[in-house]
């Protein structure tokens, strides 16, 4: 019985859950795509200039 409680109860507390808007999950999902989109350019400049600096390095 404590298995059909648990069920009810996570029910009832996904009813009183405040869901964001559409608007809102776009703009979030934009926003973290731009992150890592500027996140992985980053490592990328950064991996290129230590890895010329290493090849320089052991010339």
């Amino acid at each position: 019985m404590n298995l059909m409680k648990y069920f009810s109860d996570a029910r009832a507390e996904l009813s009183r859950v405040s869901w964001p808007s559409r608007e809102q999950v776009v703009e979030g999902t934009q926003a973290v795509l731009i992150f890592v989109i500027a996140l992985t350019l980053i490592v990328w400049l950064m991996d290129v200039v230590f890895g010329w600096g290493i090849h320089q390095a052991l010339k």
